[in-house]
């Protein structure tokens, strides 16, 4: 999908009419997904999954080396005219919607199903609905970008409280 975008975005900055839109329609039939020629995607960022099922709101920014879950929406919150700007080395779970004028900044980690609706510090691990800070990244024992598959086992079972 993001060789798709690269294609539509090259023809929307040149002004070449009509093709980003048939591009963009190519994707929404292979992929479920609608991601307008206009937004920013950064080098180096990708889809989980190619991207199926995401959404885009028209104009969204997205910097570099970020790791976009599977179903990520960004979504307009009226009555404001900005839309989600995201930085730079970002990992976004799957099912995450980032809504309304927010920015997340550099080296940040949104937990999946988690919903955004204020602008995020850099270094931050939030999750939830609405999301909240749970966590800092310079406190992980890994690097999320690096996908290590180092343990075995499973995690360990849940256990009743009561």
């Amino acid at each position: 999908m993001m060789h798709l975008y690269r294609i539509a975005r090259y023809l929307y900055k040149h002004r070449i009419p009509f093709l980003p839109k048939i591009i963009q329609g190519l994707i929404f039939l292979l992929f479920n997904s609608r991601i307008t020629p206009d937004t920013i995607i950064g080098k180096g960022t990708y889809f989980a999954y190619r991207g199926v099922s995401s959404v885009l709101v028209s104009g969204t920014v997205i910097g570099n080396n970020c790791v976009l879950g599977l179903r990520f929406s960004t979504v307009r919150k009226f009555p404001y005219k900005n839309v989600p700007k995201l930085g730079n080395d970002i990992y976004v779970g799957p099912n995450v919607v980032i809504m309304g004028p927010v920015i997340v900044e550099d080296n940040v980690i949104i937990a999946a199903n988690s919903v955004v609706n204020r602008s995020v510090p850099a270094g931050g691990i939030v999750g939830g609905i609405p999301a909240k800070i749970i966590g800092h990244i310079h406190d992980l024992e890994y690097d999320i970008f690096s996908n290590p598959k180092y343990k075995e086992g499973y995690a360990e079972y849940l256990t009743d409280k009561k």
